[in-house]
């Protein structure tokens, strides 16, 4: 049985392709639609909706105060620019989102994004913080690099 915020995930998905990637929500509207707080609505959206895993996220408060949610879609020349956004520290679930951005757009097959997780995982980087997110952004940084950078074995030589 999937969670309340996995109910409230899939609401705000079906909002999005509805609008043709954009909704507009109130707050305090969906909470009393889904019986709940709003601060719940709030971490559905911060966790479920960051910038990582491809959306931007405005808001205007107030009593007709909205929150905005932009899917943007990544294109072949925006790698790249995701690369470099990385930054200097990743938590595994910032590296995750990257990771499910990129296979959820085309980017990146299931094989791979499942080596990538198991690499980026807390298990495996047994160190203490701020150094684990450090060593995981470079990781991070290194695959993408080495996977976005390589010819498919098939378009060599044509």
């Amino acid at each position: 049985m999937p969670s309340l915020a996995d109910i409230i995930e899939d609401y705000i998905n079906s909002l999005i392709a509805e609008g043709e990637g954009v909704a507009e929500i109130q707050r305090a509207l969906l909470a009393e639609m889904f019986r709940c707080a709003p601060s719940q609505i709030s971490y559905v959206i911060t966790s479920r909706f960051s910038p990582e895993k491809g959306f931007i996220i405005e808001s205007r408060r107030g009593g007709g105060g909205y929150i905005r949610l932009r899917r943007v879609n990544l294109e072949d020349d925006d790698i790249r620019q995701l690369i470099r956004d990385i930054g200097e520290y990743v938590s595994q679930q910032e590296a995750y989102g990257y990771l499910d951005r990129l296979r959820d757009e085309g980017f990146m097959d299931d094989r791979t994004y499942h080596v990538m997780r198991a690499a980026l995982s807390r298990n495996v980087l047994l160190m203490a913080l701020p150094s684990r997110d450090m060593i995981r952004a470079n990781v991070l940084k290194a695959m993408l690099n080495a996977y976005f950078s390589v010819e498919p074995e098939d378009e060599k030589g044509e």
